[in-house]
């Protein structure tokens, strides 16, 4: 995938739905949320799970590697997320060795903090 710069999902994104956790798991601890860093590395936090990303870009999709905790064990994975035709993205979030979930999230519009290049 190419640099950073020409990618359009750079920044904070709310994650508003799962197909395998309703609102009220995503939002457990904190507020769900995957912010796209400018410079190979992101986060994401649902429910009691935390992890790192590491980034691979094109203008309009990232993939991912994560790692991170979850109910304090540790866990890792990877995935992607796609622009959609409405602005949201559409994340394909993958555990190694177990669950696969589709979540949705839109821009976080409250947020223009970026992960430093």
């Amino acid at each position: 995938m190419s640099a950073a710069r020409n990618c359009r999902l750079i920044g904070r994104w709310r994650i508003v739905e799962a197909d395998l956790w309703g609102r009220d798991y995503l939002g457990l601890l904190e507020p769900a949320t995957i912010t796209i860093g400018a410079n190979v590395h992101g986060e994401i936090a649902f429910g009691a799970m935390q992890a790192g990303l590491d980034l691979g870009y094109s203008t309009s999709m990232v993939s991912f590697t994560w790692a991170g905790c979850d109910e304090m064990d540790e866990v890792s994975g990877d995935g992607h997320a796609e622009l959609l035709d409405d602005g949201a993205i559409e994340i394909a979030f993958a555990y190694h060795n177990g669950d696969e979930a589709i979540l949705k999230a839109k821009p976080e519009t409250s947020s223009t903090v970026l992960l430093a290049a």
